[in-house]
């Protein structure tokens, strides 16, 4: 009955965290089957998303640093978005007046919403980081696993490699969280993985919805291809690093560097 009851809770602080993710995929559904009057769907997306990130700032839902953790992850999912559509990765087929260079502008808050779930979720579960590798390691991994995603298009693929060394760099690096008063613990690659899976099962749902269009969607939707997996496992890998080290920078004591061991008593 226990483990039923955290089970519930962790559900809870879980949904809570991913309120920006659920008005994105909702707006998604119903402006696929509601048309809106007087502009293109995506710009009423655009408009929702700002309405919301605006919403959710003056309730205290968001903190303002959070804010400018989800600006900078918008940016960094813009300018993926605009290189993959150049290079035919997918594409945006609608019409809409705040598309730039055919991405709608709208397409960086799907980056920012992976961003707003990090930020909640290590609030509201108190999320720490024991044995986390030094930043000397952490940022050239996270910058070259964000490289990857434009240089494969002209070099090798390295997503593998980069995974197998992410296990190796964060094998020792656990996650601990409160549910409930009590504390847990997980490997971080392993958080990861799910991460990164559940994110998948969200793609597939805003495609559905016309989010955005694969070549092989062009006639009819079709499930997005599991090896896509690794993208968004790498992706989430970046936004958590960036977050991380964020943390570090702002000195929560949220991050622990280096050996500090943990006791039985105190986490499960």
């Amino acid at each position: 009955m226990r483990t039923l009851k955290q089970l519930v809770r962790f559900g809870w602080e879980q949904a809570l965290s991913c309120l920006f993710p659920v008005v994105i995929f909702a707006s998604l559904a119903l402006t696929q089957i509601i048309p809106l009057p007087l502009l293109p769907r995506y710009d009423w997306l655009l408009i929702i998303c700002l309405l919301m990130q605006w919403g959710m700032l003056r309730a205290g839902l968001e903190t303002r640093d959070e804010l400018k953790v989800i600006t900078l992850f918008h940016l960094i999912g813009l300018a993926l978005e605009l290189f993959k559509v150049h290079m035919g990765s997918w594409s945006y087929p609608g019409e809409g007046y705040s598309k730039v260079f055919g991405v709608p502008l709208y397409s960086g808050f799907m980056y920012a919403s992976v961003a707003s779930y990090l930020c909640q979720a290590w609030r509201r579960l108190k999320v720490e980081l024991v044995k986390w590798p030094p930043f000397l390691v952490v940022f050239p991994l996270a910058a070259a696993i964000y490289l990857n995603f434009f240089t494969h298009h002209y070099w090798i693929d390295v997503r593998w490699w980069l995974s197998g060394l992410v296990l190796i760099v964060f094998w020792q690096t656990r996650v601990l969280y409160e549910v409930g008063g009590i504390r847990y613990r997980m490997p971080l690659a392993l958080s990861f993985v799910l991460i990164g899976f559940f994110i998948w099962i969200a793609e597939n749902i805003a495609t559905f919805f016309g989010a955005w269009e694969y070549p092989n969607q062009t006639d009819a939707w079709s499930l997005v291809h599991l090896g896509k997996v690794s993208s968004w496992l790498l992706l989430v890998i970046v936004s958590f690093l960036i977050v991380a080290m964020l943390k570090r920078v702002k000195g929560n004591g949220s991050v622990q560097v280096g050996s500090g061991q943990l006791t039985t008593a105190q986490y499960k």
